[in-house]
């Protein structure tokens, strides 16, 4: 009985898990890309020219 009730549940739960919400989901708001990509860019590099010097 205990196998039957187990087999049972693992068919049924991942069903209820993965279960989707009624309805269309909305658009995401995007998110403006600014210079900030380009500041972290810039400071990459120079750490990288930083630790190559370093290294001579």
């Amino acid at each position: 009985m205990k196998t039957f009730l187990l087999t049972i549940f693992l068919l049924v739960s991942p069903k209820i898990l993965f279960a989707q919400p009624p309805g269309m989901p909305q658009a995401p708001s995007q998110a403006p890309i600014d210079g900030g990509i380009a500041v972290l860019s810039i400071a990459g590099a120079g750490y990288a020219l930083k630790k190559l010097k370093s290294k001579k």
